[in-house]
This record gives structure tokens, C-alpha cells and sequence, in this order.
């Protein structure tokens, strides 16, 4: 859904026009590299074929990137890091999800049966991958004022997210700060969305297992109804927590899954139920675990079931640095006017960029990625998800001019890289 035509806007008049604009020729690129790996998704873990793609393209423009130690993803830097002054991180996300893809009026829809592209990780990937390539023409000219570090991870949508290898693997050795972007379906390309402090939600999973002796469903009193069980505990357990946790704190439980029985006179000895659980607020987010397991252990005796429970720790929530937020607006203000940031409210979606954020400061935004004009409303984890590939020229002028910016900022030469000693 290409709209190759959109034209950016000039630079803010006080503020003399960065360089880093993106040729057109590297813009058709990169459009054709999104759509590569839109017709070839690859699940977390499993991004052999991306990884493979990125790692040759930038090897082809004279750089020399690093595949992380799990076998997928890879880091790449852009200029030569001194020892002391702190690079910038630009990260993106490989993987691509377990659906299929549902458009068919495009000729880059997924090839691979039930894998599909559905939350933008490839135009993310594209993104960082042009914004690499228009900054080491600019290193190569002697215009980049401090290395700048790729990063493009695998297994975002995997709890509790690859970023967590990737920071033990030493991807944040030498950074100072790390910024990424998220494709937004809400807003138009062209324009961003930012947020100083929490942007996304803390993400968890969950899942249940109830046991009892099974029975007749004549006789549900001798034996322990478990789908009347299942079916409380998924309505109770939500409605609950909101009474026991500050209600401030946005705590939500949504199942997707609950199984229970296999015939319509038979009490079964089996049920599972698995959902999610987000929460706006880091410190409720903490405290959740407790509270969910006394209210699910609480149900499950009133109904003389035995409640086995898995808790799988997700993500927390990301939260924007307000300086680095500032270096977001800036860059786009510079490239596109400051009208073409707009303020953007915290989600409760999950994203695994938030573990980086637990070492080095950085921010999220948001790019926009529809079509101006179009009210066709769509919206990320579906099968008939697209964007406008406008967005990815967007996107790599915004990263270059951040990289651009913070390279001459005071403060940049003031931060301290993750793993210094000290």
C-alpha cells in the first residue's frame, strides 16, 4: 500500500536543514526490502532468513555486522566507537507472528502458510536498516559526529521478549542511549506520536489448570463441576482484581483460550484457561503474581477444585525518558515540522524494548503508518494488517536526524555507556 508520493515537509525555519535525507533510490530499496520480508515472515528465534537478508546488505555498503550469539539478529555499528564517547542505538524487531495473512490484493502477501507480518516488524526493520545506510554515507563523508549502534532483535513477540538475551549477549556495551519506533495503524504516515514516561503496558501470561473427579451432569453435586468452575474463575478473577489492586494501575485480565469436556452429559476431570495479564503501573505490576494466585486459589476451593497456576513474567511497561523524548520531538520537528509530532496516550499492549530501558535511557514513538484519508479502521495482531510505505522514508530520516542530533548535543557526550565501569 505504497504512497511513494508523499512529499516531507521542510525543516523548521530557525533551524538550518539536517543532511541524511534519504535518496530515492534507497527509498524504492527499502520499500522492496519490506515487501521481501512481508512475503517471508519468520517467528521468533526462527529469523534465519531475515537475519541473513539484513546482515548482507549492510555488509554490501562496506559495514561489518554481528550476528548475536542466539543465531538470529544481529548488531551492526556505524562509525568507529572510541571507548568513550557513548553510542546511540536505533533498534528494531525481526520476528513476525503465528496468523495468516489475510490480504489478497497485494502481491507481497505472505508466502508462508499461517505466519504473517501482522504488527509492522518488517517496516521497523527497514527502517533502521535505511537509517544504517544513509549514516554511513555520512560517516564515509565525515559528517557523522559520533557512532551509532544498529540493533535489530529477534523474538520480540516471545515472553518474555529476545531483548533480554540481546542485553546478555552485550548489545548495550558502549550506549548511552537506545530509541525505537513502533508502527501505529491510529496515525497518519507522515506524523509521529510521543510520550514522556510509560508508553505501553506491562505484559503477562497466564494460564490455569483445574482438576476434579469428573461425573455425570445429572448429579453435578457428587463431583466438582469444573466448567461451572472455569466459567466463574473467568469472570470472577478480572472483576476481582480490580477491587484488590489500585484502580489507577489499569490491571486488566483478557483470556484467549479456555478448553473444558468433550461430551454434553459429562462433568469433565480437566479444564484450562489462558489469557493475559497487563497493567499499566510498575509497582502494581510487581505485585500482581500474589494477588492473582490468592484470588485464583479463592475460587477454585469455593468450588472444590484444585487449581494448578503457571505465571510467566512478561515485560513492564516502557517508559520514555524525558530527555530522549525530547531528542524524538526535536528530530522530527527538524525533518518535518512541529506539527507532525502529536501526542500519543500509553497503550496496554506489551514490548519487550522496555528491559533496555532498565539500563540505558531511551524512548519509544510512533510512527504513523495509514493512509491519510483513510477511515478503513485497522489495527495490529490481525491477518489484514498493512501500512503505507510512505511511513519507511518517515521513519529513516527521523532516526538519521535523531542520530544526528544527539551526536552534537552536549548531554550525549555527558552520558555514561551501559557496561562502564565506575
Amino acid at each position: 500500500m505504497s504512497r511513494e508520493s508523499q512529499t516531507a515537509q521542510p525543516a523548521a525555519p530557525d533551524r538550518p536543514e539536517l543532511p541524511g535525507k534519504l535518496p530515492d533510490h534507497l527509498r524504492a530499496e527499502l520499500i522492496a526490502f519490506r515487501r521481501d520480508l512481508h512475503m517471508h515472515p519468520e517467528l521468533g528465534h526462527q529469523e534465519f532468513r531475515t537475519t541473513a537478508a539484513i546482515k548482507a546488505r549492510l555488509e554490501k555498503a562496506g559495514l561489518r555486522p554481528r550476528v548475536l550469539k542466539s543465531g538470529t539478529g544481529l548488531i551492526c555499528d556505524v562509525g568507529t566507537w572510541d571507548g568513550v564517547r557513548p553510542m546511540l542505538a536505533l533498534r528494531a524487531d525481526i520476528d513476525a507472528l503465528p496468523i495468516p495473512d489475510a490480504k489478497t490484493h497485494v502481491p507481497y502477501r505472505s508466502t508462508v502458510p499461517d505466519r504473517a507480518h501482522a504488527c509492522g516488524h518488517d517496516v521497523h526493520t527497514a527502517v533502521v536498516l535505511g537509517a544504517g545506510l544513509v549514516l554511513a554515507e555520512l560517516d564515509r563523508k565525515g559528517e557523522l559526529p559520533r557512532p551509532v549502534r544498529l540493533l535489530f532483535q529477534p523474538a520480540e513477540e516471545v515472553l518474555p521478549g529476545g531483548a533480554t538475551e540481546a542485553i546478555e549477549s552485550g548489545v548495550l556495551d558502549g550506549v548511552g542511549k537506545i530509541i525505537a519506533l513502533h508502527c501505529d495503524p491510529r496515525v497518519d504516515a507522515g506524523r509521529i506520536g510521543l510520550r514522556t514516561g510509560p508508553i505501553t503496558s506491562a505484559c503477562d501470561r497466564l494460564e490455569v489448570t483445574l482438576e476434579g473427579p469428573g461425573g455425570h451432569t445429572a448429579r453435578p453435586h457428587l463431583t466438582t463441576d469444573l466448567v461451572t468452575a472455569a466459567a466463574r474463575l473467568a469472570l470472577d478473577l478480572p472483576a476481582l482484581l480490580t477491587k484488590r489492586m489500585d484502580a489507577r494501575s489499569g490491571m486488566s485480565v483478557t483470556w484467549g483460550r479456555i478448553e473444558a469436556g468433550h461430551a454434553c452429559n459429562v462433568i469433565p476431570m480437566h479444564a484450562e484457561l489462558s489469557g493475559t495479564v497487563r497493567c499499566l503501573d510498575l509497582n502494581s505490576w510487581h505485585e500482581a503474581p500474589d494477588q492473582i494466585h490468592a484470588i485464583i486459589d479463592e475460587i477454585a476451593s469455593m468450588h472444590r477444585a484444585k487449581s494448578e497456576i503457571t505465571y510467566v513474567r512478561g515485560v513492564p511497561p516502557v517508559v520514555n525518558d524525558p530527555m530522549v523524548t525530547e531528542l524524538l520531538r526535536e528530530a522530527m520537528s527538524a525533518r518535518r515540522g512541529a506539527d507532525s509530532v502529536e501526542d500519543t496516550e500509553q497503550s496496554l499492549g506489551g514490548e519487550d524494548f522496555s528491559w533496555y530501558l532498565e539500563h540505558v535511557p531511551g524512548a519509544m514513538a510512533r510512527l504513523g503508518v495509514r493512509t491519510p484519508g483513510d477511515t478503513a479502521k485497522r489495527d495490529l495482531h490481525r491477518g489484514d494488517f498493512d501500512v503505507d510505505e510512505a511511513a519507511i522514508g518517515v521513519g529513516v530520516e527521523f532516526f538519521t536526524a535523531a542520530a544526528l542530533l544527539d551526536g552534537r548535543s552536549s548531554e550525549g557526550r555527558r552520558a555514561r555507556p551501559a557496561g562502564a565501569g565506575g
